[in-house]
């Protein structure tokens, strides 16, 4: 088949290339922390922005033709998969993920819809096996049509909670055939807009039933990978149920989800719930449910989900030493969950796009390796928790203290002021600067 792309594969040509079509970070089999750079980063093309995403705006319509040549909605399918392993070839994507109505577009009856998602799977497995491209994830779009719009596991209608089942099932099933290690439960409309009008208690305790159910037939069907949560404080519902980790760990704990669980982080999420990426990384880590990443960035300016394809060097650092410190992707890897802005309506930027986001990652896992290696920090950290290691603190770690033993203890210490030190953040910073930037 004819390319789509007048574009040759993607090289590493080093940090002082200027060729915009080249990477300066990027060098895929290069080897740091004994794993080549693409096994540690597992880069994954996003195919609901890639090939679907026309720069359509609440303001605009589409900015960038993307029927991939196609006239009718099952030729543009079948071209945006020969046209997404092209890119994923050129580009070094080993990786890509899928929503279903991003594959192959819905029909009147699901019975058709479901025939046509298996005509597209077929293509995709062929394609799959040619290139040794791989699956990261699946997942099912229970948030665009109307009968969504109350929600889908969350929905006030039990019929329309019975068609996301459905729905949901087909894409569990789509997963396992092509490979994937990962599903991924996005609430694009579980929440609400008033309680005037809302059974909270039982929009919750539906949407466990509907993971539960699921998590029942995918083990049933031979799916052996990880389940994810993408948490997203807000949009399009004022009140989103999964509006942090935090707030995702307290629902998996309640609902004793735990076991099949874990957390998709997006960065742009994280900075619209008012935290930091990695604080949400952190908290994942801490709690043993880090799993995958979308790869994005917000604008700092604006209030909603800009999905803009990563390039600031200090977050993705802090993400690659979080990612390391978690012993690094199992089934999860790094999903480019984002978009060309919309004047960037050009083929061509699709690629100018990718290179930017895989060599601020590529860049930040030099750095995180760098970070670790120096040492600075860690050793900062440790000192300064210390007292936990001994004495009291031992006491009160193991359970023997008891607060009669920590009374009786201050009492005879005194005013402990000065036992507290300094946090240094200032200095750190400095440390962590010292390290992005000297040779």
């Amino acid at each position: 088949m004819a390319e789509f792309f007048n574009i040759p594969k993607i090289p590493y040509e080093g940090r002082n290339s200027q060729n915009p079509l080249a990477f300066k970070f990027y060098n895929p089999d290069e080897v740091i922390d004994g794993k080549k750079m693409r096994e540690h980063l597992k880069f994954a093309l996003s195919w609901w922005h890639t090939m679907c995403g026309d720069g359509t705006d609440m303001f605009g319509v589409g900015t960038e033709d993307k029927r991939w040549g196609g006239s009718e909605p099952m030729e543009i399918a079948r071209n945006k998969a020969y046209a997404a392993f092209e890119i994923m070839d050129k580009l070094s994507v080993d990786y890509y993920c899928f929503h279903d109505r991003d594959i192959a577009p819905e029909a009147d009856k699901l019975k058709e819809t479901n025939a046509r998602l298996d005509e597209i799977s077929d293509l995709l497995k062929e394609l799959m096996d040619k290139s040794g491209k791989k699956l990261l994830w699946g997942t099912a779009n229970c948030f665009n049509n109307p009968r969504y719009m109350h929600g889908a596991g969350t929905a006030p209608n039990a019929d329309v909670f019975a068609f996301a089942a459905a729905q949901i099932k087909k894409a569990l099933e789509l997963t396992v055939k092509l490979g994937g290690n990962g599903y991924v439960f996005w609430g694009g409309r579980e929440g609400y807009e008033t309680l005037l009008n809302t059974n909270l208690g039982l929009e919750q305790d539906n949407m466990a039933r509907l993971m539960k159910m699921a998590v029942e037939y995918a083990r049933s069907i031979g799916f052996k990978g990880d389940f994810y949560i993408e948490p997203k404080p807000k949009e399009p519902t004022k009140h989103q149920y999964d509006f942090d980790t935090a707030t995702v760990l307290g629902f998996l704990r309640k609902y004793d989800l735990l076991n099949d669980f874990k957390m998709n982080i997006e960065a742009n999420h994280a900075t619209l719930a008012g935290h930091t990426f990695q604080h949400e990384l952190r908290v994942a880590r801490e709690n043993g449910v880090f799993g995958s990443i979308d790869a994005n960035q917000g604008d700092m300016l604006l209030g909603w989900d800009t999905d803009q394809f990563p390039t600031n060097i200090y977050d993705a650092t802090l993400c690659m030493y979080e990612v390391l410190k978690a012993g690094g992707f199992t089934h999860g890897g790094l999903n480019f969950d984002s978009k060309a802005r919309r004047g960037s309506f050009t083929h061509e930027d699709i690629f100018h796009s990718y290179i930017a986001g895989m060599d601020t990652f590529a860049l930040g896992l030099r750095m995180a390796d760098k970070l670790i290696k120096d040492g600075r920090i860690d050793k900062f950290v440790e000192d300064r928790y210390s007292s936990w290691n001994s004495g009291i603190g031992a006491d009160i770690i193991s359970g023997r203290a008891k607060m009669e033993d920590l009374e009786k203890y201050v009492l005879e210490k005194g005013d402990v002021l000065s036992s507290v030190s300094s946090g240094r953040q200032e200095m750190l910073e400095s440390v962590l600067n010292n390290v992005l930037f000297s040779d």
